[in-house]
């Protein structure tokens, strides 16, 4: 199953969107620190890019402009690789350990009244971090309005 490299970046962009960043998961799951550092690139790429062109032909001129640009568009590939590794990795399956402790979470969440999605028999990366995103939310909110009743 191929995508297209649009699809892989939309994936990407709602992967990073979907994603809950943690610190309880920095710890077992790369996500959390590619999704911290996409973020970071995607704010402050653009303007180192712009900041190094116009110093580079400030400094050298316009004999290095291919060098310039080349320049510019590494600092500019970097958040688009950040999201293209979110994207490919929304879209694989959960290996079998963590495939039963989708099911474990699942099934203790439901057990609370929680409302999530159905189970899925091949579960990707995207329905974990839905799965982890409303528990973070609403099991959080759950346990906190049983407690001070």
């Amino acid at each position: 199953m191929s995508q297209s490299v649009a699809n892989i970046f939309r994936d990407g962009q709602a992967y990073m969107n979907t994603w809950p960043v943690r610190k309880e998961l920095y710890a077992y799951f790369p996500d959390s620190r590619v999704v911290a550092s996409t973020r970071f690139a995607l704010k402050v790429m653009p303007p180192i890019a712009v900041l190094a062109c116009a110093f580079m032909i400030n400094t050298l001129g316009y004999d290095y402009l291919p060098q310039t640009l080349a320049i510019g568009a590494f600092f500019l590939s970097l958040p688009m690789q950040g999201l293209f590794w979110l994207g490919h990795r929304s879209n694989q399956t959960l290996p079998p350990q963590l495939k039963h402790w989708y099911h474990e979470i699942h099934a203790k969440m439901r057990a609370h009244g929680c409302q999530i999605s159905g189970l899925k028999s091949r579960p990707q990366y995207r329905e974990l971090a839905q799965l982890l995103k409303v528990a973070f939310e609403d099991v959080d909110k759950m346990f906190t309005q049983n407690w001070f009743r």
